[in-house]
């Protein structure tokens, strides 16, 4: 659902862009808090709370080149909203999507570079904001567990793409560039995206999943999961003990990482040449009903990188393969840098004395 230069005209642009800055700045703010922690054996630092955040920017990147088809003639991708802020948080998630965005627009020419407010604005905050609700909505409903976890994700993920369909179309309401009649625009670019809100469910609800089943203490929607044990005192059920946290060191997220590195590299090295070449549902819609004759060519257009090849190398396996390595390590360093710029930020204002605060509450 990338956005070109041309479909929505300069003021709304503008407009949009002002509200991604400040969709930005509040997430930063929020980020610090995220990106701290909190409970016991979350606090894990800046050195290693900021590459997590920063892989899964790198993954959304990966599965983003993995379009999928849901109807003749048409594919879609991860947005990755819902992945983002289930996984780290809903400010650290609008973080996540705006760096890969940040990224596609720049390095790859994916995504117009006058439209990158009406991008991140769509794509990060109203996927993140919609996903977030929903989900954070559904675990106080459903019974506490990891299957409702997983549950609660896919649904938000399922809701949270049709409702940046909506969003595009109340964009392209106020600003399009072109008379198309704005209920077929709406009609069709729902249509297309509930579908696309399908797959976006399936792989957000097989991540969280996968992610719990393996390290339930480094998922954010899932922290405070655990269900006290109860004992029969005198027949009365009373809460046990809760057991002692196992130490951080321990639990080291670092073979974690690592993987799920290893894994961003393979999927956008390798199984990206297996993806769908079909246009995506807004790249569809806007050629069926004719707007797509506004797109303006990107402004690094000849980037040596961009639409995800290398100049000058022939082999388009190669090419694409080499080029989704350089995406996924791009967005791990840079994604990485600023969530730890972030996480410092967040321990320099509490200093020591609320640090050894907020160490002696967890004890508690």
């Amino acid at each position: 659902m990338h956005v070109p230069d041309g479909f929505i005209n300069a003021p709304v642009s503008a407009a949009t862009g002002v509200v991604a800055v400040a969709a930005v700045a509040v997430s930063l703010r929020g980020a610090r808090r995220e990106l701290a922690g909190s409970g016991a054996g979350l606090s894990l630092g800046a050195e290693r709370t900021a590459p997590l955040a920063g892989l899964v920017a790198a993954f959304i990147f990966a599965v983003q080149m993995l379009n999928f088809p849901v109807a003749a003639g048409t594919s879609g991708h991860l947005l990755g909203g819902a992945l983002a802020a289930i996984l780290v948080g809903p400010y650290t998630g609008i973080l996540c999507v705006s760096v890969v965005l940040l990224m596609q627009g720049l390095l790859f020419a994916d995504g117009g570079l006058t439209a990158l407010g009406v991008n991140i604005t769509n794509m990060a905050l109203v996927t993140v904001v919609v996903a977030y609700a929903v989900f954070r909505g559904l675990v106080k409903l459903l019974p506490r567990g990891r299957r409702s976890i997983t549950v609660a994700a896919f649904l938000g993920a399922l809701l949270s793409v049709p409702a940046a369909a909506l969003g595009f179309t109340l964009m392209y309401a106020l600003g399009g560039t072109t008379d198309v009649s704005l209920g077929k625009v709406a009609g069709a670019m729902v249509g297309v995206h509930v579908l696309i809100g399908i797959g976006e469910a399936a792989i957000t609800a097989a991540t969280v999943g996968a992610v719990i089943a393996v390290r339930p203490d480094l998922v954010y929607g899932a922290r405070g999961l655990h269900t006290p044990l109860k004992l029969r005192v005198d027949g009365e059920l009373v809460d046990a003990a809760a057991p002692a946290p196992e130490p951080v060191a321990a639990r080291s997220p670092r073979k974690f990482w690592l993987t799920g590195l290893a894994a961003s590299l393979l999927l956008a090295g390798v199984v990206s040449f297996y993806a769908s070449a079909h246009p995506d549902g807004l790249e569809k819609v806007a050629a069926d009903k004719g707007f797509d004759k506004k797109a303006e060519e990107h402004d690094i257009a000849d980037s040596p990188l961009a639409e995800y090849g290398i100049s000058g190398i022939d082999n388009t396996r190669l090419s694409g393969g080499l080029a989704g390595v350089i995406g996924v390590g791009g967005t791990v360093l840079v994604g990485s840098g600023i969530f730890w710029a972030v996480r410092k930020r967040r321990g320099q204002d509490t200093g020591p004395a609320d640090t050894a605060g907020a160490t002696q509450r967890e004890a508690a």
